[in-house]
């Protein structure tokens, strides 16, 4: 197996199905051998997968992509607060353009939310009825640059970017709390301002700005997924007070949480 695909960009991909999985707590993902890639980025919890011979311990913020043609299926049951989007596509027949985009098979995204939107605006125009070629191969694409970048990052930025990623999983399990920049660094055994240092190369902000960022990532969950008011989802997001939270929620977004709530409820969700 190589570590990444290889998609010529003289033609679109071929868009096809897709959607949100949510755990119900049971299950396992099916052995199966299918005739379409499949793109598959988890938003929370783990999630456990082979393909032919090759494992992956997936975490949340972290996309692999799935062969068409080779056997693959789930190594672990799913856990009750694992949720992932998965797209399915067929790529053009190759040819001798040489304009082509290298995509590492297993990545972890610096700035999901990104691939997020880009997913949540895929999911809407099938749910609507909008979708046609043009537009689902073109938003494939710009999934694929996105994660191509991540790719690249992770390549350049060395030993710093392993004590981001750190950093950046602590936060991501512990941002719903009080927590601040010596928080990490004590977790992680070094030193704070070191820290600040290689976070902001690694990951492009501080690490107060990454906690604001996640818990803004997760508060977007709870707006479309939830049924929670603003209030509930400011306390359960880890922020002090729910004016807070829609202040910093319309300068990351451009709109109030309401407001977001009411243009993004549309999503395809499936639990099996």
């Amino acid at each position: 197996m190589t570590d990444c695909m290889h998609i010529g960009v003289s033609r679109l991909p071929e868009p096809m199905s897709a959607g949100l999985f949510v755990s119900a707590g049971r299950g396992i993902h099916p052995t199966r051998m299918i005739d379409s890639h499949e793109l598959i980025f988890v938003r929370g919890g783990r999630l456990g997968m082979f393909e032919e011979a090759n494992t992956f311990d997936l975490q949340a913020g972290q996309t692999l992509f799935l062969q068409a043609g080779r056997k693959h299926g789930g190594t672990t049951p799913y856990p009750p607060d694992l949720s992932f989007y998965w797209v399915h596509f067929r790529l053009p027949k190759p040819s001798r353009a040489k304009g082509k985009i290298s995509l590492p098979r297993v990545t972890t995204l610096r700035q999901p939310e990104n691939l997020v939107d880009l997913l949540r605006r895929y999911l809407d125009e099938r749910e609507s009825g909008r979708m046609d070629e043009i537009t689902g191969g073109a938003l494939l694409l710009l999934m694929f640059r996105e994660i191509q970048r991540a790719g690249e990052q992770t390549q350049t930025n060395g030993a710093g970017f392993v004590l981001a990623e750190q950093a950046w999983r602590y936060i991501v399990t512990h941002a719903h709390k009080p927590i601040s920049t010596v928080d990490v660094a004590e977790h992680l055994r070094c030193n704070p301002d070191y820290l600040g240092r290689v976070f902001r190369i690694a990951r492009g902000c501080s690490i107060v700005q990454a906690i604001h960022q996640r818990r803004i990532h997760d508060a977007r969950n709870l707006l479309i997924d939830s049924t929670m008011n603003i209030e509930e989802i400011a306390q359960a997001c880890g922020f002090s007070d729910a004016c807070y939270f829609r202040r910093v929620f319309r300068q990351s977004k451009g709109m109030s949480p309401r407001k977001f709530r009411q243009l993004y409820t549309r999503v395809h969700i499936n639990v099996h």
